[in-house]
């Protein structure tokens, strides 16, 4: 197989992290290198004041980034794993590490209630760096090892990109008070950022008194920067904690591709790779839209540069390199990543598995300590992290073999159409009635979903080459396939196993340029193909969405894998014609010849990948941004409504709980709601006696009882609701003190868009505020 594609390896990649060490820049080089990075540190601050932030927020933010993350982790990355050797890469694998210290400094916080003190938490660290005299040297770079000023650009492109992408979110979601609806899943993060500035042990906030059981760790960063800084928990997480995040996700994942390949120019197409990939369309109708970062889901983005920093310390481990104090670091990420996405840590632990039973057999069947020492690493910190944070959905995971054609609208207009809400059984419950037709159609489905995916999966074939007794490639494949595997054989009622899948996007794509530098392509035959992708997404037509029919359907597949058959052909034609043109004489006759065309395929398939990506970007940015929408409109939660929630937020005592009879989304509380509000707690800041209960563990575990999704369950405490529903509609006073003693409710929060209010509220509370269609009440 290796003779066959050809692929070759000039000499061996670089140890990371530590490339060849090249000569000193001279000062007029070093004054470029600086310059794209002054642009992207320009551009961030002026992104964030368009899309309406306070420039005072901007610069406590860009001060709290600067001096509470990356400084402290910079110091201890170095300290713990050495220098990078350059600037850049040092402050991506810092902000890394320092997103985990501030973990550590947070749960410290809040296990002591000392949250004031939060803001000094770096001070200790930086005073031991300065005291200690065999620490200070890592304030320092150190030995340099400077990097290409073609590396520096290029970095900086994609990630001025990634924020091109931030902006067109932020466009689109106003900072409150406005009419507006915002996505549910926002609204419920915004809770639980509020619910992290209290102190351990944390409860539901929609259910006071439940214990929180969720993998809550990327609100706690935004909890965190929150209380450091004083800007409002809104503006955080609606503004301001997604671009640095998705920034250091995209330098630690270029540092670990350029670790790989000893290549400096596999780091920023890895990075944008990953950053800004998408599934290759060919603008078919049934393209898949899986992208690593996700605005409306914090727990994914955020999850990135840790998984991927602890995915670069297991590839050192599994190697056989000493890591010395590095060591501490896999236990402690592990847990961090199960923490912040519950589907994060079992692809890595599947792929260093892998990597075990390859390095086993390779040995011929020796034990290889340090990799089983690094899987023990990974799956005792999982098993701590489900008692810790298993909830919101992640308990309801079943195996069901191809679950995810749930998503796909082939199978939900055909085969699917009568499936509903049904869960369990072994196979969807469409497929398991259906006949050859239907299983047909499944395969022809799995086939194409495996062939868009090809930017994330064509890497694979690393293992045919040179690196196959290399534990690392298997480790990332192992971790891939894992993922792949996790969305087509377990079933979540909101499809959530997806993210098994998003969460291994950088390592599919570091696999894929990995794969680029062992097939050698001379630079014209890459760009050629890359710039062939770029324009079969840009300049073929768009398919129209066939009629819902099986025969609609098949029609549109086949003429999508025609598509891409030709996309591939062409690529390597291109690749080949090119190297031709170049009259290249490198030796290898047929072998070469299959790498070449190889290399074309990949770099085409890259190149429509990340055009796919940035078109996106690009389209959202020219729509209008959101702008406030009409009261009327059922699904809008009103100024006047945002402005009661923003005023109960600023003047309730923090551990005051408040009852309302907001539940539902539209507003309006009816039987079997979408009860999915959540603004009152995230806007309102502080818990509730039951607020909305779509996402409770019992909800999701009641899917499809009755014929009804779990977000229309009944609420999981009939009493409990049935009292507070009394309070607003037919209040007496007994209700009230049994409100005030049972769950130490202080405030009323009475929205009459959402239901009767008793006039006779106002003769047993103190009426505090009256906001459009809202009163707050305070308990006497």
């Amino acid at each position: 197989m290796a003779d066959s594609l050809g692929l070759v390896e000039r000499q061996a990649p670089a140890p990371a992290p530590h490339p060849a060490r090249r000569p000193a820049r001279s000062l007029g080089s070093a004054v470029v290198a600086t310059l794209p990075w002054s642009v992207l540190l320009a551009a961030l601050p002026a992104a964030w004041s368009y899309t309406d932030v306070p420039a005072v927020d901007v610069l406590r933010y860009v001060a709290y980034w600067s001096l509470a993350v990356v400084l402290p982790g910079t110091l201890v990355h170095r300290a713990v794993r050495g220098g990078r050797g350059n600037l850049p890469e040092d402050l991506g694998f810092g902000a890394a590490t320092g997103l985990l210290l501030e973990l550590g400094a947070w749960v410290a916080a809040a296990a002591t209630g000392q949250q004031h003190l939060l803001r000094w938490w770096p001070v200790p660290l930086a005073l031991a760096f300065l005291a200690v005299p065999r620490l200070r040297r890592h304030w320092r770079v150190g030995t340099r090892r400077p990097l290409p000023l073609a590396w520096h650009w290029s970095v900086v492109a994609v990630l001025l990109l990634v924020l091109l992408w931030a902006v067109a979110q932020w466009r689109l979601v106003p900072l409150p008070p406005v009419n507006h609806g915002y996505y549910q899943d926002l609204l419920y993060h915004l809770s639980l950022v509020q619910e992290l500035t209290r102190d351990l042990p944390f409860q539901l906030p929609q259910m006071a008194g439940e214990p929180l059981r969720y993998h809550y760790l990327s609100d706690a960063h935004m909890a965190a920067g929150s209380m450091i800084t004083g800007i409002p928990p809104a503006t955080v997480l609606l503004r301001l904690w997604l671009a640095p995040v998705a920034v250091v996700s995209v330098l630690v994942t270029a540092g670990l591709a350029r670790d790989l390949t000893g290549r400096w120019w596999a780091g920023p197409v890895a990075g944008a790779a990953a950053g800004l990939g998408m599934p290759v369309a060919v603008n078919s109708a049934i393209a898949d839209g899986a992208f690593a970062f996700s605005f409306s889901s914090p727990s994914q983005t955020y999850v990135l540069p840790l998984l991927v920093l602890l995915a670069g310390i297991c590839v050192d481990a599994v190697r056989g390199r000493p890591l010395g104090v590095a060591w501490a670091l896999l236990p402690v990420l592990g847990l961090a990543c199960a923490g912040a996405k519950s589907s994060a840590l079992p692809p890595l632990i599947a792929g260093v598995a892998v990597a075990v039973a390859a390095t086993w057999w390779q040995q011929r069947r020796r034990v290889p300590w340090p990799a089983l020492a690094t899987l023990l690493c990974l799956v005792v910190p999982m098993g701590v992290g489900y008692l810790l944070f298993a909830g919101g959905g992640a308990g309801t995971l079943a195996p069901q073999a191809f679950a995810f054609l749930h998503a796909m609208p082939q199978y939900r207009e055909t085969i699917g159409a009568g499936d509903g809400v049904r869960g369990g059984g072994l196979l969807p419950f469409g497929l398991s009635r259906a006949g050859a037709s239907g299983w047909l159609l499944t395969f022809v489905l799995l086939g194409w979903w495996l062939l868009v995916q090809l930017p994330r999966l064509i890497g694979m074939l690393v293992l045919a080459g040179p690196r196959r007794a290399d534990p690392a490639p298997w480790l990332l494949s192992g971790a891939v396939l894992a993922g792949a595997g996790g969305i087509w054989t377990l079933h979540h009622p909101s499809l959530s196993q997806v993210y098994f899948w998003l969460d291994v996007l950088p390592f599919g794509a570091v696999l894929t340029v990995w794969l680029l530098t062992l097939a050698r392509p001379p630079w014209p035959v890459a760009v050629s193909a890359a710039v062939l992708g770029v324009a079969s997404y840009l300049l073929v037509p768009m398919m129209p969405r066939p009629a819902a029919t099986m025969t609609g359907w098949m029609g549109v597949l086949g003429r999508s894998y025609l598509r891409l058959a030709v996309l591939l052909l062409l690529a390597a034609l291109v690749a080949v014609g090119v190297r031709a043109l170049l009259g290249r004489r490198d030796g290898g006759g047929r072998r070469r010849t299959v790498a070449v065309a190889l290399a074309g395929v990949t770099a085409a398939l890259l190149g429509a990948s990340v055009a796919r990506g940035v078109d996106g970007a690009v389209r959202y940015v020219q729509v209008a941004p959101g702008l406030p929408a009409s009261a009327a409109q059922p699904s809008t939660v009103t100024a006047a409504e945002m402005r009661a929630a923003l005023w109960l937020d600023e003047h309730a005592a923090d551990d005051d709980v408040v009852a309302t009879n907001v539940h539902c989304r539209p507003v309006r509380t009816t039987a079997h709601c979408d009860a999915r509000a959540y603004w009152v707690t995230g806007l309102g800041g502080h818990r509730t006696v039951v607020e909305s209960w779509g996402y409770t563990d019992a909800a999701l575990a009641a899917n499809g009882r009755r014929g009804l999704g779990y977000v229309r369950q009944d609420p999981p405490d009939p009493a409990r609701f049935a009292l507070n529903e009394r309070v607003f509609q037919a209040p007496t006073a007994a209700d009230l003190d049994q409100l005030r003693v049972d769950y130490r409710v202080r405030w009323l929060f009475a929205d009459t868009r959402a239901g009767e209010v008793s006039p006779a509220l106002a003769g047993l509370a103190e009426v505090r505020l009256v906001s459009g269609s809202v009163t707050v009440y305070e308990l006497r």
